[in-house]
């Protein structure tokens, strides 16, 4: 109920960018480009109802293409595919771009609430984080992230509440996340790490093959079913229209660091290099970077793993996404989304997520002041507008928090790991009740 009012407090935020008036192309009248700023009610579902033949109903891929100016064309979008079947299916009955808007809330608005049934399935109060947290009412219908964010946690659920043999429970899982790579490519990530969850034969070992002592088919499989399913997504829209499938891919190589991006590169390099240099050296720097905040991640897990017995998958998913978010080139505000799933799944104190969303709330209304500012010839220098100062509290503090997330992650307890199932919202272990009584620690002397 509660994620449900916090998803319409959301879709009421950026509605208030649409209409009343609509010009000849379904564009919300009057002065769209200065109110979706000063306003700060941006969507990009909105806006991108002109410019990918989203607004003349093309189906998605099919007869696309990039042009030689980087332009996408034709029906292309610049996500994976089963998110360009979303945004076609959310226009196709559309006829402005407030229409757009709302359909594409309907359609998305399932996806995050079912999110917060299995978050709270799995984490009963600390799943508050998701459903009344203000990164949902931000970003709920910014961008189309609800349904990948479904896809991780789905995933998180069917391996420890599936009462399957682990492999099985796992070889779904990872069609799960291979799933959401289709709708957004960061939950692909995590299916090395469950790879290395069966490997080990799950919590203490315990589902391992007889005389094993790692289960390589298992982990395998899971490898195999994650591939499978990338495969046979995308196969269709690579045979119908490889041009335009392959130019969603292209699109995002091409993508330039700069303003928009928000990303640490874009701030830590531009003041010592020049734009063209930034362009190539990050174009090395961040996918590198990236592998090895992976592999650190991985190996750290497995240290874990060696001393307790169970090789942690869901704290090292978390340190991996937070590799990823800092080190990519491109950070968009929707990506807390992402991120809060983690916040609740592992037992990290919550002054981490209070401070994250903190940054993020400076960053998601900072950056449209800023736009704003800049655009319409308004103080926008970091000596004089709050705005491009809440800009620096966002790009850095969030990249901070991402830093020490990494390592607190990777030290933390996982909810559905817990023996304790009474433990409350801020972790802390609280007495267990049998019958009508209550369990209370014996007192020195008194017989067992």
């Amino acid at each position: 109920m509660l994620c449900g009012l916090t998803l319409l407090i959301g879709f009421a935020n950026k509605d208030r960018c649409t209409g009343p008036s609509f010009d000849e192309w379904g564009r919300t009248q009057p002065d769209y480009d200065k109110r979706n700023k000063a306003e700060v009610c941006y969507s990009d579902i909105q806006h991108l109802w002109i410019g990918r033949d989203i607004d003349r109903h093309v189906f998605p891929y099919v007869d696309g293409g990039i042009n030689d100016r980087g332009l996408l064309v034709g029906g292309s979008v610049e996500y994976p595919v089963l998110t360009g079947l979303l945004i076609w299916a959310g226009a196709l009955f559309a006829h402005n771009d407030a229409e757009f808007l709302l359909y594409s809330a309907l359609l998305m608005m399932p996806f995050g609430l079912l999110t917060g049934w299995l978050l709270g399935k799995l984490a009963r109060w600390r799943a508050l984080l998701w459903a009344i947290g203000p990164p949902l009412v931000l970003y709920a219908f910014h961008n189309w992230d609800l349904p990948v964010v479904l896809c991780s946690v789905a995933a998180v659920y069917v391996v420890h509440r599936w009462k399957r043999p682990l492999v099985e429970r796992s070889v779904v899982a990872s069609v799960l996340l291979a799933l959401g790579f289709a709708f957004k490519i960061y939950s692909g990530i995590f299916v090395l790490p469950l790879m290395l969850y069966v490997l080990t034969g799950g919590r203490d070992g315990k589902e391992l093959p007889d005389g094993k002592k790692y289960d390589l088919a298992g982990a395998w499989r899971v490898a195999i079913a994650a591939v499978i399913t990338v495969v046979l997504v995308n196969l269709p829209f690579a045979i119908a229209g490889y041009e335009g499938w392959k130019a969603s891919f292209t699109f995002q190589q091409l993508r330039r660091v700069d303003i928009t991006t928000n990303s640490v590169w874009y701030w830590g390099l531009r003041p010592f290099i020049s734009d063209d240099e930034m362009q190539s050296l990050v174009g090395v720097l961040s996918p590198v970077t990236i592998i090895i905040s992976f592999a650190v991640a991985c190996w750290l897990g497995w240290r874990r793993y060696q001393s307790e017995g169970t090789y942690p998958w869901i704290p090292v998913s978390g340190a991996m996404l937070c590799g990823f978010m800092l080190l990519h080139k491109v950070h968009s505000p929707q990506y807390t989304l992402w991120l809060v799933p983690m916040l609740v799944l592992l037992r990290v104190p919550l002054r981490w997520a209070f401070a994250y969303f903190a940054a993020d709330l400076a960053m998601g209304i900072g950056i449209f002041r800023w736009f704003y500012a800049i655009e319409f010839n308004q103080p926008a220098g970091i000596y004089d507008s709050f705005s491009a100062q809440a800009v620096m509290i966002g790009v850095w503090g969030r990249a901070a928090l991402l830093v020490a997330l990494f390592v607190a992650f990777l030290k933390a307890r996982d909810v559905v790991s817990d023996d304790d199932d009474e433990r409350g919202v801020l972790g802390e272990a609280a007495p267990r009740e049998v019958g009508r009584k209550t369990r209370l620690p014996r007192a020195s002397g008194e017989p067992a």
